[in-house]
């Protein structure tokens, strides 16, 4: 039969299957790229399989990426940058050359540019490559933690949202120290996306939203922790499960900036009650 995936697991995926939510379904490792969406077929039973997605035959797609890998790789692995020629001699700083008119510099990105001065060209000289952008940086949590009426809730270490006892509303936040900021010093961000995992154990199985705000710490407060920016919807999980959600511009100009230092959750009720990972890498992508 067929089901539809509603979110990944560290253990499968958990499924809608007809209505019914299955969680941590097992899959073969021949469906691969997993996420959240797929129409999938499944053995039924008292412990159902996944046992492939349906749809197109995704070699095209395999290619394209694969392509895209393997040149990000070669970049990486070429010690020469870039080899041009002229008759005058090269233009730019950093240049070194010896009286056989061969010059060679180091890249910002590590790589060596070779140009060689001739007397004549009978030959036009390729185009330097375009600099490649910086590499993307994954930014890891140095510590996370909950705050109820006040102040840290010393028996929590992840974040939570809400309210389950009725003993009042749990906030949480991951804290990054200033490595956000630092990872973006003197570079042009193109992109941040954070990836939460809902813990389980936790409120309802079914999804919940991921109620994600901004903080200015760089390291658990003692007191109150103040979240002035949010709340952004951008992730709905359920338990188990672990997404990816891309961080609107405006906070991602607060992280680069340095004005915001880390993340966290909250939320008014017992609805949308949820425990997260304290991991929450945040990948930056420049360009």
């Amino acid at each position: 039969m067929s089901a539809q995936v509603l979110d990944v697991t560290d253990e499968g995926v958990n499924l809608d299957m007809g209505g019914d939510l299955i969680l941590d379904v097992p899959c073969l490792g021949s469906y691969r790229d997993r996420k959240a969406g797929d129409w999938v077929v499944v053995r039924p039973g008292t412990s159902p399989l996944v046992v492939g997605r349906t749809g197109d035959d995704p070699g095209a797609i395999d290619e394209t990426a694969i392509r895209a890998l393997a040149k990000e790789v070669a970049l990486d692995e070429q010690v020469v940058r870039a080899f041009t020629w002229g008759t005058g001699a090269p233009a730019g700083t950093g240049w070194q050359g010896p009286a056989t008119a061969l010059y060679f510099r180091k890249h910002s990105s590590g790589k060596v540019e070779v140009y060689g001065q001739v007397a004549s060209e009978t030959d036009p000289s390729p185009t330097a490559p375009t600099a490649p952008a910086p590499k993307a940086a994954t930014i890891t949590a140095n510590s996370s933690g909950a705050w109820r009426g006040g102040s840290r809730d010393g028996s929590r270490d992840n974040p939570f949202q809400g309210d389950y006892t009725g003993r009042g509303n749990l906030r949480g936040g991951w804290f990054y120290g200033t490595k956000i900021a630092d990872a973006c010093a003197g570079k042009t961000v193109a992109k941040m996306t954070v990836t939460i995992t809902r813990l389980r154990g936790s409120g309802a199985n079914d999804r919940r939203p991921v109620h994600l705000y901004l903080h200015d710490y760089t390291s658990p407060p003692s007191g109150q922790l103040s979240l002035p920016t949010g709340p952004e919807d951008l992730l709905s999980l359920s338990v188990g499960a672990t997404g990816t959600a891309s961080l609107p511009a405006s906070w991602r100009s607060a992280l680069a900036g340095g004005s915001m230092r880390g993340l966290g959750v909250y939320y008014d009720g017992t609805r949308d009650y949820a425990a997260f990972s304290g991991t929450a890498n945040i990948v930056i992508t420049f360009s």
